[in-house]
């Protein structure tokens, strides 16, 4: 492969005087594309009715005496390039020097497609889009019709969530660490309020198994058991809720819960774990703080390749410890919830997914004075819209499949 070249302005003419100019070969169908990490020339072939600059892109194989060329600029509708330059491609970066030029002189220029990074694709006009997102990681802005079911009546509701997901693997892809901030949901019409400042959780792939199990039913076989612990905290989370003309407010200082992982995918996103520890809570309504031990099982699954369908179900169970009695409620409250939700994207405006999220929830309570403890059940529908939402780390290159 050829070097690559620095810019256009470092582009030597390949139409010099003396020497043949290479002449473009009419276009296949579909267009080959130009490998991403390929070294990459600038240069100037002469002008054409759809290209008259005569700037392209080149990848060029001496073996076979072959460039793949694509134009610098977008295309328009008409198949006409435009002032504006192709977006996320790699740069030329070394001089294309008299020497290159006279070897490829004679090789076959043969339009291409210019490559797109990753979790990217590039149309026939040069455009690029983004077809898979990463929903554990972005910034998001939402809103959904909410009616809750209480105390025999149905309740209509709206709903507003913001959050900020981020995600960082280790050097060695054993360990993944998730952090979300400001996450948030305001409930409209049945007022309610749920923030948390900040959460950090962590999945581990364990090298050495806890337990070595060996089988002697016909040849001996080794089971290895692995135990993957991590950790889960979240500090800051406000929640305050209003139900039968009754108040609760609750602002958790701290939480932190040992987790083990019944199952995570190869790449640590998805996973099916149990988690158990305790809270520190302060019961603002009645002014004093609790010691809140709790228990979930969770599921967070991305079950596509491109990150357009989401899974997130829950069941978690917590107890309130260490309060006096506060009259019309019992002496140590319990709270249990339920959820499951499934996201989907829909389309991307400016390359930033907008999602359709639907979801149940069940809660039964008896935290708050003068409500009865009793299950209420709710149901949403709504969108949801990634203000940043990357290209999953896995994500692959496009290929002309993608027409």
């Amino acid at each position: 492969m050829l070097a690559p070249a620095v810019s256009l302005a470092c582009a030597l003419l390949l139409a010099q005087p003396g020497n043949e100019a290479p002449v473009l070969q009419p276009p296949t169908t579909p267009l080959p594309v130009q490998a991403w990490h390929a070294p990459t020339v600038c240069l100037r072939l002469p002008p054409t009715k759809d290209v008259p600059s005569g700037e392209w892109r080149a990848q060029c194989d001496d073996t076979a005496q072959v460039c793949r060329v694509s134009p610098l600029r977008e295309l328009d509708a008409e198949g006409v390039e435009t002032d504006r330059l192709q977006a996320r491609v790699t740069t030329c970066s070394i001089p294309f020097d008299e020497e290159t030029a006279e070897r490829v002189k004679g090789y076959r220029m043969e339009p291409a497609r210019a490559a797109a990074p990753p979790g990217w694709y590039r149309d026939e006009r040069g455009r690029v889009m983004q077809f898979n997102f990463d929903l554990n990681r972005r910034v998001w802005l939402g809103g959904a019709w909410a009616p809750l079911w209480h105390d025999g009546q149905v309740q209509g509701r709206m709903r507003a969530d913001f959050g900020i997901a981020v995600e960082a693997p280790s050097h060695r892809g054993k360990r993944l660490h998730r952090l979300r901030f400001l996450e948030t949901e305001l409930h409209l019409g049945v007022p309610s309020l749920d923030l948390t400042a900040a959460r950090y959780d962590f999945s581990v792939e364990r090298d050495d198994p806890l337990f070595r199990v060996t089988t002697f039913f016909g040849k001996p076989r080794r089971h290895d058991l692995h135990l993957n612990l991590g950790l889960w905290m979240e500090t800051l989370r406000v929640e305050e809720l209003e139900r039968g003309g009754e108040v609760g407010r609750f602002l958790t200082w701290g939480t932190i819960h040992a987790t083990v992982d019944l199952w995570h995918s190869k790449d640590l996103v998805s996973y099916v774990r149990v988690r158990a520890g305790p809270s520190f809570e302060r019961d603002a309504a009645n002014g004093f703080n609790t010691f809140v031990p709790g228990a979930a099982l969770e599921a967070d699954l991305t079950v596509d390749r491109d990150g357009f369908h989401h899974l997130r179900l829950g069941v978690e169970a917590e107890k309130v410890l260490l309060a006096p009695a506060v009259a019309g409620r019992p002496l140590r409250p319990e709270r249990l919830r339920l959820q499951a939700g499934y996201e989907v994207i829909i389309l991307a405006i400016n390359d930033q997914p907008l999602s359709l999220l639907v979801d149940g929830r069940g809660v039964k309570r008896g935290d708050i004075a003068g409500v009865p403890e009793q299950w209420e059940w709710s149901a949403s529908a709504g969108l949801r819209f990634s203000l940043w939402a990357p290209a999953r780390r896995s994500a692959p290159m496009a290929t002309s499949v993608k027409e």
